[in-house]
C-alpha cells in the first residue's frame, strides 16, 4: 500500500511539473536580457518546493491524476498562507473598478439627457434660456426675421420685407426659400445681367417672385433679347427699370414687341428705343395703351404719323390717364391755341403738370407776353414754359422778378 500511495504522489508529482515548466519559461524569457542564456537549474523546482507540493496533494483523491484548480497557475502557497473566503471576496471587491454613475457618463461617448421630471434648483432655474417660439401665425415677416437666414440676408441687401408682404404670397414664398440653394444663384444670375449691387434690394423688393424662377428659363429670356440685337448695357438698363420683365416668357415678349411696332407702325430700331427708354411697356397691360391711342386719334384730333411722332418722343403718353390727358390738351389746344402740329413737336408738355401750365400762362398773359406763335416776335417755346424753374422763367421768359410771380399766384 505504501509503494502504491508513493507511486500515486509520483504521478502527481509529475504531472505539476510539466504543467509549471511552461510558466517558468515564459518568466525565464521575459526575465533573461538579449544575449545570455536562461539558467536551467532556474527551471528546476527546489527541493523545499517539491516537499510543499508532495504535502498539498496529499488531499487528492485516491485514482486521479490531474492537479487541483488551485495549480494552475503553478504557484502553491502553503497551507497557512493560502487566503480565507472571506479575504478572498473582499480581494475581489477592492480590484473591482468603480462603476458609479458619474465615472460611467465620463467614458462614454453620449451623455444621456437628463430627465424632465427632474427637480433642479432654483439658480439652475433663473439660469435657462429658453429660445422664441417660431410664431405659427402673423401678418408681417418681421417675426421671422430672426428664425429664418434667408429673410435675415434679403434684409441684408436691402430689401423692404415691409412692401414685400403687401404683395400676394410673396411672404410665403420668402420664408419656403433657401439661401444658398435657391436665392444665391437668382442673385448671381442678376449681377450677371447687369443689376448693380445696390439696386439688388429695390429690384427683389418689387419683385420678390423672381427668386422662384428656374434659372434655365431666365438665361432663355435674356438669350431672345440679345437675339433682338439689345446691347448688355440696354438689357441691364431694362430690366432694373422694369422688374418683372425677366418673369415674361420668350413667347410674351414677343408678341409685345410686335404689338408696338404693328400698333405704331415704328421701325424695329425705333421700337426698341421706344421700350429701352420705357421699359414697362413690355410688362403693363396692352388695355390703357390700347385706349389711349384711340382718345388720341379720335378725340384729341391726332394723324397716325402725329401720333406716332409723340409716341417716340414722349412714350409716357401711352400709360398716361385718359382724363388727365384731355384735360391737358383742351387747355393747351382750346385756351392757349396751341395747334396740333405744336403740340407733335413739343409733347413733353403733356406730362406737365396742368396747375403749372396754367399759373405760367396766366402769368404771360397778365404780363402781354403769352406769344407761343414762332413766326411772331417774343415767341416762347412749350418746352420752356414748362420745363424752366421758377427763378429761370420769370427772368428769362416774363422778365419779372420771383416776387412779382409770387404775388400773382396770390390773387388767383
Amino acid at each position: 500500500m505504501a509503494l502504491r500511495q508513493v507511486s500515486r504522489w509520483c504521478c502527481l508529482l509529475k504531472t505539476a511539473r510539466a504543467a509549471d515548466f511552461p510558466r517558468r519559461l515564459r518568466s525565464c524569457s521575459s526575465t533573461t536580457q538579449p544575449g545570455r542564456e536562461c539558467a536551467p537549474q532556474a527551471l528546476l523546482p527546489s527541493r523545499n518546493d517539491v516537499l510543499w507540493r508532495l504535502q498539498a496533494y496529499r488531499h487528492v483523491s485516491v485514482g486521479s491524476c490531474s492537479p487541483p484548480d488551485s495549480a494552475k497557475d503553478g504557484c502553491f502557497p502553503s497551507e497557512s498562507n493560502l487566503p480565507s473566503p472571506a479575504k478572498q471576496e473582499q480581494a475581489k471587491v477592492e480590484t473591482l473598478p468603480d462603476l458609479n454613475a458619474k465615472a460611467l457618463y465620463e467614458d462614454w461617448d453620449d451623455i444621456p439627457p437628463s430627465s424632465a421630471l427632474e427637480e433642479i434648483s432654483e439658480e439652475e432655474a433663473v439660469q435657462i434660456i429658453a429660445e422664441p417660439l417660431l410664431p405659427l401665425q402673423s401678418s408681417t415677416l418681421q417675426d421671422y426675421v430672426d428664425h429664418s437666414e434667408t429673410l435675415a440676408k434679403l434684409v441684408h441687401l436691402g430689401v423692404n420685407l415691409f412692401q414685400v408682404e403687401k404683395r400676394q404670397k410673396a411672404g410665403q414664398l420668402l420664408l419656403t426659400l433657401d439661401f444658398e440653394k435657391d436665392v444665391r444663384k437668382i442673385l448671381l444670375f442678376l449681377k450677371d445681367v447687369g443689376v448693380e449691387d445696390n439696386q439688388l434690394g429695390p429690384f427683389l423688393t418689387k419683385n420678390p417672385y423672381i427668386l422662384a424662377e428656374d434659372l434655365e428659363a431666365l438665361e432663355t429670356r435674356v438669350a431672345y433679347l440679345k437675339s433682338k440685337k439689345f446691347g448688355k448695357a440696354e438689357i441691364a438698363q431694362m430690366v432694373s427699370r422694369a422688374p418683372y420683365l425677366l418673369l415674361f416668357s420668350v413667347e410674351r415678349l414677343d408678341n409685345r414687341l410686335g404689338f408696338f411696332k404693328n400698333e405704331l407702325g415704328l421701325s424695329v430700331k425705333k421700337t426698341k428705343d421706344l421700350v429701352i427708354r420705357l421699359p414697362r411697356l413690355l410688362t403693363g397691360k396692352l388695355e390703357p395703351v390700347k385706349e389711349n391711342l384711340q382718345v388720341c386719334q379720335i378725340e384729341l384730333g391726332f394723324q397716325r404719323n402725329e401720333i406716332q411722332q409723340i409716341v417716340f418722343k414722349t412714350p409716357k403718353i401711352l400709360t398716361a390717364s385718359k382724363k388727365r390727358l384731355k384735360q391737358t390738351f383742351d387747355y393747351l389746344h382750346n385756351i392757349m391755341g396751341i395747334p396740333h402740329h405744336m403740340l407733335t413737336r413739343f409733347p413733353q408738355v403733356f406730362n406737365s403738370k396742368l396747375l403749372r401750365i396754367k399759373e405760367r400762362h396766366m402769368f404771360l398773359t397778365f404780363l402781354g407776353r403769352a406769344q407761343y406763335d414762332p413766326a411772331q416776335p417774343s415767341y416762347i417755346s412749350l418746352d420752356k414754359l414748362v420745363s424752366l424753374p421758377d427763378e429761370v422763367f420769370c427772368t428769362e421768359i416774363a422778365k419779372a422778378s420771383i416776387r412779382d410771380f409770387e404775388k400773382f399766384l396770390k390773387t388767383l
